[in-house]
């Protein structure tokens, strides 16, 4: 990931990890997943927080993921 996505500081929504510029933690993003909503949902529900940064976050992740694998 060469852009960095996501941040945390304790002085923004406690340290949890945010998207970058924004309050809206990644976890929700991942919540909204688990419950079997779209990226789109996510985007309009969050209007902040951009495609670009969901797909870099979302290949970051898996990434690291696969990285861990035997």
């Amino acid at each position: 990931m060469s852009e960095t996505v996501v941040s945390r500081d304790p002085e923004v929504m406690s340290g949890a990890a945010v998207f970058v510029g924004t309050r809206v933690p990644v976890q929700t993003l991942l919540d909204y997943i688990e419950a079997g909503d779209t990226i789109d949902d996510f985007l309009d529900g969050f209007p902040s927080v951009s495609r670009a940064k969901v797909v870099a976050f979302l290949e970051a992740a898996k990434d690291s993921l696969l990285e861990t694998l035997p």
